[in-house]
């Protein structure tokens, strides 16, 4: 065959930079954002924060405003000014014009407290303000360590109790055994069991009381004996712990009873004795850290109808640097040609950000018109829905959907929630209807909420009482739901 050219036209989707760039920043969440921002506003120098106070409000997010001349600025001048007038004396009438409060005048004159100034602020020669207290929070390790100080102990045990020290983890559990910490020791030290139990004792007489324990049992047992031998069911209790903690976790109130020859009576004081007592000795010690979630959407009632709005704390104010923006419309040289291009890609994250935020609230609002009786109701309420149909409504792709709801949170009366909450699986109701999950998960925790604590409802139970109210779900399927909102079985919600 002989080699041939042929004209072929052809259409096909090609992913520009710019549409890779919007793409990507709509699946990422307000902190990812922000991230990224950041690390544009350090890479382009053609980009840079917008201030509304210097723009004197509304300005485009995409124009350029050039910043202000560098002078100093008002409150800076005023402060200063302050500063040289701060040994001058002070004008009563000159104060009471300027709006000073005559309260404050006095004050100033006095230079300290009066007699019933207890919430004043303390006077400036004051040592406080100067050196103001700062609370160290300490760690359950510098804790222990500093009551190892205070023992009066040989080199040798203070040594290997500050090593089990270190094996503890933020509970206050030794999670390695005795055999296994001492092959962590070197064969010339002549370390072996009893050494360690020695010092493991010593570690148990520390505070928090149950700290240094090898487990559940061996922790709430070391607290048992630390109260006071009088305590009621103390002996029991002490028993039960540290050989049928399973028995009582589990309420097998029968064996229990036959195990420790008592009655209904003592198995309730023995339960409620080992309530009180803590099971993680070390968790006050712990550092908590806050996960905050900034919403995108805000949620509010107005005038009778709900309205989903941007949430302006999280959107980034961004516009293009005037001073470059004027170089380049002047000069328009080769040498200015990485100027342009970081130019257009100023202009590019402008806008993409801006359809991010635009996709984000046709999104909340379109939930928002499908789940009102959510917002009005509560989760039971709560209608089936899909990422089709929002889709379809709004006519973009379901993978938009998808990435538009997943990390993006929306601020309601009711509560702040994940977009994607308020999407779900369905259950056949007898009428040829659906009923969402999350409204059957909102009616089993109801009725368990209000169930008798002497004969809780099973899960077969729970699901006949749902058939009675039109709702067709299995037994598994009640079983599924419970579990997902950590309600336990009903042999553990029974009441001793």
């Amino acid at each position: 065959m002989k080699p041939t050219l042929q004209l072929k036209l052809s259409q096909h989707l090609t992913l520009t930079p710019q549409l890779q760039q919007s793409i990507r920043l709509l699946q990422l969440s307000t902190l990812e954002l922000n991230a990224e921002v950041e690390r544009m506003l350090q890479e382009n120098p053609l980009l840079e924060k917008s201030d509304e106070d210097e723009e004197g409000g509304g300005a485009d997010a995409g124009a350029s405003v050039a910043p202000a001349p560098a002078e100093v600025p008002e409150t800076v001048r005023t402060s200063e000014a302050d500063d040289e007038r701060a040994e001058e004396p002070v004008d009563t009438a000159d104060a009471a014009e300027r709006g000073v409060p005559a309260n404050e005048v006095e004050f100033a004159e006095e230079g300290g407290f009066g007699d019933g100034d207890w919430g004043s602020a303390p006077p400036a020669d004051d040592d406080d303000e100067f050196y103001p207290q700062q609370v160290a929070s300490s760690t359950l390790r510098d804790h222990l360590v500093s009551q190892l100080g205070m023992l009066s102990l040989p080199q040798r045990d203070r040594q290997l109790v500050a090593a089990l020290i270190d094996a503890l983890d933020d509970d206050g559990f030794l999670t390695s055994s005795l055999d296994e910490l001492v092959e962590l020791f070197p064969d010339e030290l002549d370390i072996d069991l009893d050494d360690l139990s020695i010092a493991l004792r010593y570690l148990q007489s520390f505070e928090p009381v149950g700290v240094g324990a090898r487990g559940l049992g061996e922790s709430l047992a070391l607290q048992l004996r630390a109260l006071p031998e009088s305590t009621p069911c103390r002996a029991a209790a002490l028993k039960v712990v540290e050989s049928h903690l399973d028995l009582l976790a589990n309420r097998d109130v029968t064996r229990l009873k036959r195990v420790l020859q008592c009655d209904d009576a003592s198995v309730r004081s023995i339960r409620e004795l080992v309530r009180t007592l803590n099971p993680r000795p070390g968790s006050a010690f712990a550092k908590a850290e806050a996960n905050y979630v900034v919403p995108d959407v805000v949620v509010r009632k107005l005038r009778g109808h709900w309205t989903a709005s941007l949430n302006e704390a999280a959107m980034p104010k961004l516009r293009v640097n005037r001073i470059y923006a004027d170089i380049l419309a002047r000069s328009r040289d080769a040498s200015n040609q990485q100027l342009a291009a970081q130019l257009q890609e100023a202009k590019w994250l402008i806008r993409n950000v801006q359809q991010r935020f635009d996709t984000i609230l046709r999104v909340a609002q379109a939930i928002v018109e499908r789940q009102r009786r959510f917002f009005e109701h509560g989760e039971v309420a709560m209608r089936p829905m899909v990422l089709r149909e929002i889709a379809d409504m709004l006519g973009l792709h379901e993978s938009t959907i998808s990435r538009v709801t997943t990390q993006k949170y929306m601020l309601t009366p009711r509560g702040t929630y994940e977009l994607k909450y308020f999407f779900g699986s369905h259950v056949a109701t007898d009428t040829g209807g659906a009923a969402s999950a999350t409204a059957i998960r909102a009616l089993i925790k109801q009725l368990i909420g209000a169930e008798d604590p002497k004969t809780p409802l099973t899960d077969s139970k729970i699901a006949e009482v749902l058939g009675e109210q039109g709702i067709l779900v299995a037994r598994r399927t009640v079983a599924k739901y419970r579990e997902a909102l950590s309600i336990p079985p009903v042999n553990l919600r029974k009441s001793l």
